[in-house]
């Protein structure tokens, strides 16, 4: 077959994921003292945080009744279930029956719990083999805390597999579908790595942005603003998460929940940088704080809109591969090949 014509084949959107990962399941600021659902590829998920703060994760599923922990309250650092109030520490062990008879024993049931880590804005959770935990450290994000770069918190849901939002995040010749919105246009495939880890891919491109002058961040509000001028676009699939740098001045991160076959969701983390504005960085610390904080969500019009159009786009090619899963599709970039086949090696280990 011609290099020109790349094959598809849709076995890929019934793959699982490997579970020897971190993955982002919540924002911190979602998780407060009181359970919090999540699903991480079928497995549901109830998170807390104990009177210290820090973040527990337990599978939510009562051990009595089979209800899920997540509809009870956390009380004095344990889990109550709503049902019959069953109590639960954070190591998973029964600590409380209220109807306990004085010659009953506490139950020895032991529900199964999940590593979590607290980092750069984000719960992270390990659900795979804990010997393996110490191999793979959570996707670094130095710009969260990084008083130059301003952020912006996009969450997706989508109802399709997650190799569609992967394979959408690394295609760039896509940015024919955002004209509206002015993100990126002309893109070009210059080079393209890969190992069993993630793919690299460089694109050359044409972006509407550029951050120089103190009111340049008007731009992702006011269209008339903008100017086309050459930029490289690089995207990077590491596996489990996407990242992406639009020249010096933006870099978007994209990290992937997979809940199951048909179902999605993501957060989208797109950060503007400040590094151009030499006089503001010799400012107090406090009031580069004060800016960065002010400025939270000063792209979200741009990134909801983006989001929405590319939801749409993941949601109809799930349909079609439901309604003929033997369809062969065709491909001209290469990019998405690399990508299929860090998925399912990764899938399959």
């Amino acid at each position: 077959m011609s290099s020109s014509q790349i094959t598809f084949f849709h076995d890929i959107r019934n793959l699982g994921i490997n579970h020897n990962h971190w993955y982002a399941v919540a924002r911190s600021v979602e998780v407060k003292c009181q359970p919090f659902s999540i699903t991480l590829w079928h497995q549901s998920i109830v998170l807390y945080r104990d009177s210290e703060g820090k973040v527990h994760a337990l599978e939510d599923l009562c051990p009595h009744r089979f209800v899920k922990l997540s509809s009870g309250r956390a009380i004095a650092d344990e889990l109550e279930c709503a049902y019959h109030g069953w109590r639960f520490k954070s190591s998973g062990k029964c600590s409380y029956v209220p109807y306990l008879a004085s010659n009953q024993k506490l139950p020895s049931c032991q529900i199964r719990t999940f590593p979590v880590q607290e980092l750069n804005g984000f719960i992270w959770l390990f659900p795979g083999d804990k010997s393996k935990i110490n191999l793979v450290s959570p996707l670094e994000i130095p710009e969260w805390e990084h008083l130059n770069y301003i952020a912006t918190i996009s969450v997706i849901k989508c109802r399709a597999h997650y190799s569609y939002l992967v394979e959408n995040l690394m295609d760039m010749y896509h940015g024919h579908l955002h004209q509206n919105w002015q993100a990126w246009a002309a893109a070009k495939l210059i080079d393209l790595s890969e190992n069993d880890d993630r793919v690299d891919a460089y694109y050359q491109a044409q972006s509407y942005y550029k951050i120089d002058k103190i009111w340049s961040i008007s731009q992702l509000l006011f269209p008339s603003l903008r100017q086309l001028h050459p930029e490289p676009l690089n995207v990077s699939y590491i596996y489990p998460n996407w990242v992406s740098n639009l020249g010096k001045d933006f870099k978007i991160y994209c990290l992937l929940l997979p809940i199951n076959e048909k179902q999605t969701q993501a957060y989208l983390i797109h950060f503007t940088s400040l590094h151009a504005f030499w006089r503001l960085h010799k400012l107090p610390e406090w009031f580069r704080r004060f800016v960065k904080n002010s400025l939270f969500g000063s792209a979200q019009k741009l990134l909801d809109g983006l989001v929405q159009q590319d939801v749409e786009m993941i949601e109809e090619e799930q349909q079609a591969y439901l309604k003929n899963p033997q369809q062969r599709s065709y491909e001209l970039n290469k990019a998405l090949v690399s990508t299929q086949r860090l998925i399912k090696k990764q899938a399959l280990q």
